[in-house]
């Protein structure tokens, strides 16, 4: 692990009275579980842009929308991956067959991804937030992490993304390794380990007979190992600033309001509330936003500190000045 210690990220939650903190606590303790509807409604939204618009382009069969098409299944593979999280915490389902829906609608399609193997790093990850048994302090305490960065810097990691290069180091260093720590976090009644290859043979024999591997390569492939990896980055580096040696919650995690159009065009299941879901992680993304409001009317959020969209966020805490 890399040992620097730079600045800390300016404070964004205040010390609240006790008062204050009984009665916030008391109104979350009511919004805490699973939010099944909300998760269902993010998943067929997905499901049916990434139907709608490949169904579009192979229609149209044109260059300009194949690379519309191309952005928005990864946007939607993006948001696949971000209820893969959401589930982990078993805020999508607590029902007994929440993580096999998952598996088979969420993270089997995304090729690398599973929810019993994100939990073992996921959930190390907020037990052991910033220490040495945290998995991703540990992979994300480099200097490709570590910001602010020149834009020379920023942009050649983008690069590196969007054509590929890094996604083989991003994808091993998500999965978990058999460590004491890890195998903390292994699932009660984890998915049968039949069903992932039996879900891959049936698609490989759907696309075999319909003929439909080009399509699959140009329109699933080709966005999960580019564009949708830039999204994983901006996502990461919009959670934390990872060359902090403290594990204070306010010394290293960003929190970005974004405009109703960024939230459009990327979705992200309320992702860059990103401090809100430290401090309560049993609360589904949906509840995010109204926990923000609880704390803005407590006067209890330090609102000069807040991001106010993403490219604030790169211009604040990314580049240098």
């Amino acid at each position: 692990m890399s040992t620097v210690n730079q600045k800390t990220l300016p404070p964004i939650i205040k010390t609240a009275s006790p008062e204050v903190e009984a009665e916030i606590q008391a109104r979350v303790r009511n919004l805490v579980g699973a939010r099944p509807l909300p998760f269902l409604r993010q998943l067929i939204g997905a499901w049916c842009v990434i139907i709608v618009a490949i169904s579009i382009a192979i229609w149209l069969d044109s260059a300009w929308m194949s690379l519309i098409t191309i952005f928005l299944v990864a946007t939607r593979q993006n948001l696949l991956g971000l209820l893969v999280h959401e589930q982990v915490h078993r805020l999508g389902s607590r029902a007994r067959y929440g993580d096999l829906i998952t598996n088979l609608f969420a993270a089997y399609p995304l090729l690398v991804l599973t929810v019993e193997g994100y939990a073992q790093v996921h959930l190390a990850h907020h037990k052991y937030f910033y220490t040495e048994k945290d998995p991703d302090y540990a992979r994300k305490s480099g200097t490709e992490w570590s910001i602010p960065m020149s834009r020379v810097q920023f942009a050649r990691m983008f690069l590196l993304d969007i054509l590929g290069i890094n996604t083989l180091r991003l994808i091993r260093s998500k999965k978990p390794r058999s460590d004491g720590v890890r195998d903390e976090f292994r699932r009660r009644r984890p998915t049968p380990r039949w069903i992932r290859p039996t879900f891959w043979i049936i698609v490989a024999a759907t696309l075999s007979y319909s003929g439909g591997w080009m399509y699959f390569l140009l329109y699933w492939i080709l966005p999960l190992l580019t564009v949708a990896q830039c999204l994983v980055r901006l996502g990461a580096l919009s959670e934390h600033k990872y060359n902090v040696n403290s594990s204070e919650l306010n010394d290293s995690t960003h929190l970005i309001e974004l405009a109703w159009w960024e939230r459009a065009l990327l979705p992200n299941l309320n992702f860059t509330l990103h401090h809100y879901h430290h401090m309560f992680p049993g609360l589904s993304f949906s509840t995010l936003p109204l926990v923000h409001r609880m704390y803005r009317e407590a006067d209890l959020v330090y609102q000069e500190n807040v991001l106010h969209g993403y490219a604030d966020f790169i211009r604040r805490r990314i580049l240098i000045e």
